[in-house]
């Protein structure tokens, strides 16, 4: 059974080793942190498997961006997705979400398509030789895509062009 775990302000030790955790997954040997930050993490039998990174928030545009490592599959439940959400789109008030990734990640982008992302490849954003895809969710995308739908019962908009 999969559990999620809040760091953040209320929970600041816990905050700081989840986002040391990330990062380390993500940049393993490179020195590399997030700054300014919100952490979740998921454990399964007690040991965390995942954490996601909600970094560069942007109150005046209403941008935040995540990060997210994991060191099993297990992790995305629907549970887990409508959390990470909820607390970008809900109880901050996000209205976009960023989430970079390496274009060979497939599986990944298999997820964030099915969830209702859109996804730009930008060349040279990892370096020189390597593109990025930067990938965003609307709250007005995220309310309608078949998860949340699903999940919890809301009616999609049919609002006229």
């Amino acid at each position: 059974m999969c559990k999620i775990i809040w760091g953040g302000r209320f929970n600041r030790a816990t905050n700081r080793e989840m986002a040391e955790w990330c990062a380390n997954q993500i940049w393993p040997g490179q020195d590399k942190s997030f700054e300014n930050f919100t952490t979740m993490g998921v454990s399964h039998h007690g040991r965390l498997i995942a954490v996601v990174v909600f970094h560069n928030w942007q109150p005046d545009s209403g941008a935040i961006e995540m990060s997210a490592a994991s060191t099993s599959k297990r992790w995305l439940t629907r549970k887990v997705l409508h959390a990470m959400f909820a607390y970008c789109f809900e109880q901050i008030g996000a209205q976009i979400v960023v989430l970079r990734t390496a274009p060979g990640n497939t599986a990944m982008s298999r997820i964030m398509k099915s969830y209702g992302f859109k996804s730009y490849r930008i060349p040279r954003l990892r370096g020189r030789h390597e593109d990025e895809l930067i990938n965003t969710l609307t709250d007005d995308d995220w309310k309608s895509n078949k998860f949340e739908v699903k999940s919890h019962g809301q009616v999609k908009s049919t609002a006229a062009a």
